[in-house]
């Protein structure tokens, strides 16, 4: 049995939803099982739709869900927390039917402080051995990153958003 990997997308940029999508297309197209588990995220998107829409047409081995109310401040709420944890026990009832799991804006949830980076730790480390796992979001602690084979940061080069030019469906949102 080969073992699975542990990736992680973070940093200041666009794109490490984007990433995690490509490698979902790509383990659906080996035949693969793949979970997708957001965090945070509540609002409707070009990519919810299409992974909700994904997770109807492909119910055998595609499964999406959200743990979030959308933005958190400063200050998250008792719901923001227990959204978040209620989706780290999902991710660990998943993992062993799945080939690939992807735990969107789950290093934002950790960096916010709505799971606990030990219980996140412990996850990745006792997993099945042949899950590949995703972690995407800003933030992504030391531990986790040192845990991870491997890691990449999205740096904000330049940005549209900056000239002015509001986000746009199906490039931004």
């Amino acid at each position: 049995m080969v073992k699975g990997l542990t990736l992680v997308n973070t940093g200041p940029g666009k794109g490490k939803t984007t990433a995690a999508l490509g490698l979902v297309a790509r383990a659906l197209g080996h035949g693969q099982k793949v979970a997708f588990i957001q965090f945070i995220k509540c609002q409707e998107t070009g990519e919810s739709q299409f992974l909700a829409d994904l997770a109807k047409d492909r119910a055998e081995n595609f499964f999406f869900c959200r743990h979030g109310q959308g933005f958190v401040g400063r200050n998250p709420s008792q719901a923001d927390r227990e959204l978040a944890e209620e989706g780290l026990r999902q991710a660990e009832a998943l993992a062993a039917d799945y080939d690939l799991l992807v735990l969107d804006e789950i290093n934002v949830a950790l960096s916010l402080g709505l799971l606990d980076p030990a219980a996140v730790a412990s996850f990745i480390q006792n997993r099945p051995l042949a899950l590949n796992l995703v972690l995407t979001g800003r933030g992504c602690p030391a531990n986790i990153i040192d845990l991870a084979d491997t890691v990449t940061e999205m740096t904000d080069v330049k940005h549209a958003f900056r000239a002015g030019i509001p986000a746009r469906p199906g490039v931004d949102y």
